[in-house]
C-alpha cells in the first residue's frame, strides 16, 4: 500500500511553511527550531484532535496528501520537574514556620520553639512525608514523556505551598494548644499516619513493577501478598486511598482542621471510586 506523503506543513500564527520529509513515522520538519515538547499537531487546525506522539502517518484518516497544523503551546517542564517543584516547597516552608524564623509570629518568639511534644512530632510527620515524596518522583515513579504548562506549575506550587504554609502557621503557633485526649489521641493517630504511608508507597512500588512498553501500561495492578494492596480490590487507585487516611491521621494527631491537600485528595478518592 502506498504511504501519504506530506506536503506542506502551514501555521497562521507563526506565518512560516515548512515541508516534511515522505516518513510514515510522522517526523517534525528539519528546519523547525521549535522545542518538540512545545508543539501539538493537528489535522484540521481548530477542530482537530491533537495528535498522539506515537501516531503513525499510515494509520491517519489522510489520502495520498495532508496538511498539518502545528501550535507552539509556550514554555513546557516534564514531569519529574513538576513533582519536584511541587514537594520541595512544603518541606521547607513548613521548617520556617516550625523555626519560627523572623517576621512569621510576633518577633520575641522568633527562633523558640514549642514545649509540646506534638508539635515535634508533627513535623518529623510533614517532613517525611515530602521526603518520601520527593524520594519517589526520583527512584520510583515512572513519568511519561508529557509535559505541563509553565503556567500551570506556578498554579499548582501555589496550591502546595500555600496550603503547607496555612497548616504550619497553626501548629507552629506559640499559642497552639495540644489535642484534647493528651498522648493516647497522639499515639493512635500516629499509627494512622505511619500505616498511610507504609501503605502508599507500597501501592506506587507496586504500580512501578507494571511491565510497560515504552510509556503506556495495558496490564492493570492486581493484589499481592503485601496486605497493603489488598485496597486494590475495593479501589482502583488506592495511593489517594493511603493519601487521604495519612492526612487525616496528621489531623486528629494535631487536632488541627488546616490538614492540608485533605479536601482536594479526598474529592479524587470519590471521583475515582464513581468511575471505575
Amino acid at each position: 500500500s502506498s504511504v501519504p506523503q506530506i506536503g506542506f506543513l502551514y501555521c497562521k500564527m507563526l506565518s512560516a511553511e515548512s515541508c516534511f520529509d515522505a516518513n510514515p513515522n510522522l517526523c517534525l520538519p528539519k528546519t523547525l527550531t521549535l522545542a518538540i515538547t512545545n508543539l501539538v499537531l493537528r489535522l484540521w487546525f481548530l477542530e482537530g484532535k491533537a495528535l498522539r506522539s506515537d501516531d503513525l502517518l499510515q494509520n491517519l484518516p489522510v489520502g495520498t496528501s495532508a496538511t498539518l497544523y502545528f501550535r507552539d503551546l509556550g514554555p513546557q517542564l516534564g514531569w519529574t520537574m513538576v513533582f519536584l517543584a511541587e514537594y520541595i516547597g512544603p518541606l521547607l516552608i513548613y521548617l520556617l514556620f516550625y523555626f519560627r524564623v523572623p517576621y512569621i509570629y510576633n518577633h520575641k518568639y522568633t527562633f523558640t520553639s514549642s514545649s509540646h511534644h506534638v508539635v515535634n512530632l508533627a513535623c518529623a510527620c510533614h517532613s517525611f512525608h515530602y521526603s518520601k515524596r520527593l524520594f519517589e518522583t526520583i527512584f520510583v515513579h515512572r513519568f511519561s514523556n508529557g509535559t505541563m504548562p509553565l503556567r500551570a506549575i506556578v498554579r499548582n506550587c501555589a496550591y502546595y505551598w500555600g496550603f503547607a504554609a496555612w497548616l504550619a502557621y497553626y501548629i507552629n503557633h506559640p499559642l497552639y494548644t495540644p489535642p484534647s485526649y493528651g498522648e493516647m489521641q497522639v499515639n493512635y493517630a500516629l499509627i494512622i499516619f505511619v500505616l498511610c504511608e507504609a501503605g502508599n508507597f507500597s501501592i506506587h512500588w507496586s504500580l512501578n513493577s507494571i511491565k510497560c512498553e515504552g510509556a503506556k501500561c495495558s496490564r492493570f495492578p492486581n493484589p499481592s501478598k503485601n496486605p497493603f494492596t489488598w485496597l486494590f480490590f475495593f479501589v482502583s487507585c488506592p495511593n489517594y486511598t493511603y493519601e487521604v487516611g495519612a492526612w487525616v491521621g496528621l489531623s486528629i494527631m494535631t487536632q488541627c482542621v488546616p490538614g492540608e491537600q485533605l479536601p482536594s485528595n479526598f474529592v479524587i478518592l470519590i471521583y475515582l471510586i464513581y468511575t471505575v
